[in-house]
């Protein structure tokens, strides 16, 4: 996941001046922040750092990130007039330094590859909507439900902005890509099919010239697992509440599965990591399974738990 680093004391000393943004906006640290895990871990693949609400911060919208509570929106998205807020995306204009970080990091990584990645339409959404985080995610549903016209509008222009998100860092050197769709689960499957799914597939359509693999990604989702693979996904994020070979039987032997430990179990110890990593590498039947979390790292992580962690799945000879 995006915040494999975040636990590590080597992160909280590089970012122990100024925001998260501003970290960011720094190619030489961000690329640096981004091989932290890399090298403390040897995980099979390096995750971009940066952030979802990016591309519509660059954009002018009026986010920030605050500590300990995450995106925030000064002025939430609420009618039409809100639309000429989400003007194109240039990326090379607009996010320059995020592709400056990926062409660092391609000189720098020359044993493991790149993972670029994209804030779906739904779940950037619901944080332009709700003005930040939301348990319920009453006034995006109220959009959704009330102006469906509105909402398609608006998860379209924000799908044309991660598709150029996505396709830029493809071009400036990631070699795979995934869609977050974090707070997706809050949706019934007929919601999903009928007010996301469009757009979820307008994006990972966008970039399937480029050759590149396709993860998507969310959490809650274990109704809507068939969904999110039929929008275009090459692999299935799967979180901690579905077993993986129930997954796989849901998803069938189309599309791979990525996951699933769940984050709280690494604060328990490395015994309990270890059980719970043996089960999980056994219902992904080492086929198409890419071993990760089912959600991101939790700050209070122990490294040393999560070195042994990728170590004993390489052992077995799964990916991590």
């Amino acid at each position: 996941m995006r915040q494999a680093g975040r636990a590590l004391p080597e992160y909280r000393e590089a970012r122990r001046h100024g925001s998260i943004l501003d970290s960011i906006r720094d190619p030489a640290l961000a690329a640096e922040i981004t091989l932290q895990p890399v090298r403390r871990y040897g995980v099979d693949a390096a995750i971009l750092f940066s952030d979802i609400v990016v591309p519509v911060e660059a954009l002018g919208f009026g986010v920030d990130i605050r500590p300990g509570v995450g995106p925030v929106v000064e002025r939430p998205f609420a009618s039409e007039s809100d639309l000429a807020r989400l003007r194109p995306l240039e990326p090379e204009a607009d996010i320059p330094y995020v592709l400056e970080t990926i062409r660092i990091l391609r000189h720098e990584l020359t044993a493991v590859p790149l993972i670029g990645f994209a804030g779906a339409p739904f779940t950037v959404a619901s944080y332009l909507v709700e003005g930040g985080p939301s348990r319920d995610h009453a006034r995006t549903k109220a959009l959704m439900w009330g102006r469906p016209d509105l909402w398609a509008t608006l998860l379209e222009r924000l799908a044309d902005v991660a598709v150029a998100t996505l396709r830029a860092q493809v071009e400036a050197g990631a070699q795979a890509v995934q869609l977050f769709d974090s707070w997706v689960g809050a949706l019934s499957p007929a919601d999903y099919r009928r007010h996301v799914l469009p757009a979820s597939a307008r994006v990972l359509e966008g970039v399937a010239d480029l050759g590149v693999p396709r993860i998507h990604f969310g959490v809650g989702t274990g109704e809507l697992l068939e969904l999110m693979a039929e929008a275009g996904a090459d692999v299935v994020g799967v979180d901690w509440r579905v077993p993986l070979d129930r997954a796989r039987a849901r998803l069938g032997d189309g599309v791979a599965v990525q996951g699933n430990l769940d984050p709280v179990s690494v604060l328990a110890g490395w015994e309990v990591v270890r059980v719970r990593a043996d089960e999980i590498v056994e219902q992904g039947g080492g086929r198409g399974h890419i071993f990760n979390l089912g959600h991101g790292v939790l700050p209070d992580s122990d490294p040393g738990v999560l070195t042994a962690l990728v170590d004993h799945v390489h052992s077995g000879g799964a990916v991590a």
